[in-house]
């Protein structure tokens, strides 16, 4: 009789070999499933990137390769017609009454600004030097002469001369209410100390005073290029008749301001440069000047 029944070993061996093959196969099977999907995503991940690369690229060298805008060039020729409108209508343009009035009063008021600024430098300079007040309202160009005086003497001079000539000629201007004038300052122009030093010693009527105490010659000096320029001096001492008052600032005179008809040369008296003026043709110019001397 055969024996149809495994045996209790066989069939221990069996369940044994059923467990274990599962669990390989599903260990194994994770494993590559898992590792496929990530090589794949990496190639796709370089892929992509060497694509935007690429195109990174080209759109460089595209743009290297782009012509440059052409740079603007002015017109050869002047449009006539286009500038003969722009005047026509700059010159039909309405004028504002109001911004005509801001102006002017723009203008005042720096005026005033100026005069109060060439003050207050002039006190400064007076109080460091010591100098009393007469000669400081000299060295600001605040004191001027008679107002009635319609011709003023002018006297051109330079700080190279010698400080008694000057003396001298203060002197003389004083009684004939004239005025002294220098091209420039000595040490320049950013320096005032050393013009107002030379300004103390030519108006102290006393050469040897020192102090505030001394008493100042009641003459204007001013430092003027401009109307050097306009007179055309090249030689001092020079004496002119001024129309008007020759002490106003640069911004209320140009080159077409009032000037003297004739320039006397020559280091001579006041008086003597009067007389040769009056006889150039200047008598009328000089009548005033001229009495005014002969009073005292």
């Amino acid at each position: 009789m055969p024996i149809c029944r495994r045996s209790a070993t066989s069939r221990a061996l069996l369940l044994a070999v059923l467990a274990l093959y599962p669990a390989s196969v599903r260990a194994s099977e994770p494993q590559a499933v898992a590792e496929q999907p990530t090589s794949a995503n990496a190639r796709t991940r370089i892929e992509d990137q060497g694509d935007a690369a690429l195109e990174r690229v080209k759109r460089a060298v595209g743009k290297a390769k782009a012509p440059a805008p052409p740079s603007p060039v002015l017109p050869t020729k002047t449009d006539v017609a286009a500038q003969r409108r722009a005047f026509e209508g700059i010159s039909r343009r309405k004028q504002d009454p109001a911004m005509a009035n801001r102006v002017k009063a723009d203008v005042a008021a720096a005026g005033k600004a100026l005069t109060i600024e060439r003050e207050t430098a002039s006190r400064r300079i007076a109080q460091a030097l010591g100098l009393e007040q007469p000669e400081e309202a000299a060295l600001a160009g605040v004191v001027s002469g008679s107002s009635a005086n319609q011709w003023v003497p002018l006297l051109f001079v330079s700080s190279s001369m010698p400080v008694e000539t000057l003396r001298t000629y203060a002197g003389q201007l004083e009684r004939a209410r004239g005025v002294m004038a220098f091209r420039g300052m000595p040490g320049g122009m950013r320096q005032v100390g050393p013009m107002a030093k030379l300004s103390a010693a030519i108006l102290r009527r006393d050469p040897g005073c020192e102090g505030p105490a001394c008493a100042m010659r009641d003459v204007q000096l001013i430092v003027d290029p401009l109307i050097f320029r306009q007179h055309r001096v090249s030689q001092v001492p020079a004496l002119a008749m001024i129309p008007g008052d020759p002490t106003r600032p640069y911004c209320e005179r140009d080159e077409a301001s009032p000037r003297a008809a004739h320039l006397v040369l020559g280091d001579a008296a006041l008086s003597g440069l009067l007389d040769e003026y009056g006889r150039l043709g200047g008598k009328a110019e000089v009548q005033d000047a001229l009495a005014r001397m002969a009073r005292r």
